[in-house]
This record gives structure tokens, sequence and C-alpha cells, in this order.
């Protein structure tokens, strides 16, 4: 089951187990260069909001409607990550872009790969910024339009059917769960883990941006851990900055600062690192895309404003055991504009 809690999608599996339940929210950020260096992890700038696909539907295109879900606003050239939260009971989230697979570069299916590996493991996968274009790298969500080839939907499958965003989660099976519970409770190391004006349907989707230090964390708990007769899975519908206006009435959240405004005021940055896990190794289909700037270069375009490398001088680190980290700026500090 899931539900839109404060801008979450929080799901829930009480019929496997009472503490089974996660929540992904997709943060808001600054757009990093897409300029071949490898950046630290950019910042959360609060949630982009989300809103029930049904609670518009006398406005809504007959085939966002018919997807259902949720919709979310974004900018173009615009760039977000996806937040994951679980306090301890395990899942495997699939995340796709216009049904592309964002670690493998696979088409979308309703079942668990793991050669290679086509999900992230939560709670030790905290957060997804972009696809594995190789081991320790990804390249930044940005959003685009479809139909100008940007997207990796456009590039791995020719065509721009989908866009947004698909995700599905599975959680742990009862059974695996509770005997890892088990272990812990009795000391042994814990496991690691009215009439309106029609409105343009053209869709959005999302493109490879900027690469920055990331891992994709191996599964240590194995395929036969997933319960994947219970599944959840939801289609976030991305609106330009006008489409969501004209939906639901409501103004996007203003488009975040320049990486080179961001860290010329001497924000943070972050990195973030996961003790003893393996990262997982790219794929040949998605160590061949191209990013925006490539391919914007390419057309002779230049569809990313403000792309000029930056210098990285305060990054704050992030380690896996202890208390719960977030990636925010100080409220004491000042964003720009």
């Amino acid at each position: 089951m899931i539900t839109l809690e404060n801008d979450r999608l929080v799901i829930r599996f009480p019929e496997v187990h009472k503490d089974a339940r996660c929540a992904i929210e997709f943060q808001r950020t600054l757009r990093i260069p897409d300029d071949g260096l490898d950046y630290p992890l950019p910042p959360g700038m609060g949630r982009f909001p989300l809103r029930h696909v049904d609670d518009y539907a006398r406005r809504m295109p007959t085939d966002w409607l018919r997807r259902g879900g949720v919709l979310m606003p974004m900018h173009q050239a615009e760039a977000m990550w996806i937040s994951f939260e679980s306090e301890e009971y395990p899942f495997a989230v699939k995340i796709a872009t216009g049904k592309v697979c964002a670690l493998t570069g696979e088409t979308w299916m309703n079942h668990l790969n793991t050669d290679p590996q086509d999900y992230a493991v939560l709670p030790d996968q905290p957060w997804l910024d972009g696809y594995c274009v190789a081991q320790g790298i990804v390249r930044q969500f940005v959003a685009m339009p479809l139909g100008q080839g940007y997207t990796v939907e456009e590039q791995l499958t020719g065509e721009a059917a989908h866009g947004g965003l698909q995700l599905i989660a599975y959680p742990m099976k009862a059974e695996r769960y509770q005997e890892m519970m088990a272990k812990q409770s009795a000391g042994a190391p814990p496991d690691e883990f009215v009439a309106y004006s029609p409105i343009d349907s053209a869709s959005m989707g999302l493109a490879p941006g900027g690469r920055m230090r990331q891992e994709i964390y191996e599964d240590d708990y194995g395929l036969d851990a997933w319960d994947q007769r219970h599944a959840s899975r939801c289609f976030i519908t991305i609106a330009n900055s006008l489409q969501w206006m004209t939906l639901t009435g409501e103004r996007p959240p203003t488009e975040a600062p320049t990486a080179r405004e961001y860290a010329s005021a001497g924000l943070p940055w972050f990195d973030y690192f996961g003790g003893d896990l393996t990262a997982i190794a790219d794929t040949d289909k998605l160590r061949a895309i191209s990013s925006v700037a490539e391919i914007g270069a390419a057309n002779g375009e230049s569809p990313l404003p403000e792309n000029e490398p930056v210098e990285v001088n305060h990054v704050i680190a992030l380690r896996r055991k202890g208390s719960r980290q977030v990636r925010e700026v100080p409220a004491d500090l000042t964003l720009p504009r």
C-alpha cells in the first residue's frame, strides 16, 4: 500500500509484517556542472511537492490520468535526487526513468534481477542521485522535455513514450526479517544493511547530467530474501512549471541556486562512506549514454545554462554508522538568491 504523506510516498506492507514500512521522497537540489569532472554530492533543498493525479482528473491529459500515481513539478534543466527512508526493515526498490532502469539501462521488468543487480537495498542505500555510469559514479538526474533526444529513455529505446519516474518496492520476507532480529536480540552482530483550458500533454523525462561520486551497494541479503509476492508500484509524472500551475493552481518551487552561486557562498557538499559495503559495477548500456551537455554540443545547442566548472572547498563526510545524518544546508546558513 502506498500513501502520499507530506510530499512523501510512504509504502507499507502490514500483511507481511507490522514493521514493513519505508518512505521515498524527491529532493530539490542544485545542478552540478556537466563538465566531465567528478563532484561530491550536492545538498537537499527541500522536497518537491507531490499531488495525486486523480485529484485533477477533469484537467488531466488522458494518458497521464491512465497511468495514475502522482504528479511532480520540475523546471527544464532542473536537477533532483531520491531519498530513501527505512528505519530497519529491509526493502528492495527498483527505480526507472521512462521505464528504463536507472542502475542497468534495461527496460522495465516487474521482478528483481541480480545479474546485473537492478535494485537498491534499503536501508543500506540512503540516496540515489542519478544513473550508474561507472562503479562509484552516477550522472545526475536532470529534467528535460521528451522528444529532443536528451533523455535516457530516448537514447536507449529510440522512443519518447513514457517520461517521468517509475518505482516498485518489495519488502524482505517476514521470516528472514524475524531471523535477523532474533540474531540481534541474542547479541550476534547485526546483518548489514469545470471547463478548463487543455494543457500541453508533452511529458518531461530525466536525462543524464554531471558526474558525481556515489556508490550503489550490492545486495548482501541475496535474491531469496525479498518477498516478490508483495509489491507496491507508483508512476511519478513530471510536469513542467506551466503544466503544474494549470493543473494544480499552485506555483512550483523556485529553481535552486546555480552550483557557482552555491560554492561561492561557502555552503557544504557531501561525501558518503558506506563502510564495508561493496558498490555494484556499471553496465555497458549506461556506460555508453551521453550527457545533456554532450548531446547539446553535438547538436550545436546550449541546453544547460550556468554550466561552468566550480571549485568545491567545503565537503562534509557522512558515514553509514552512528546517528542518522541528512544532506541538508545548515539552518544558520543563507542560500544564495
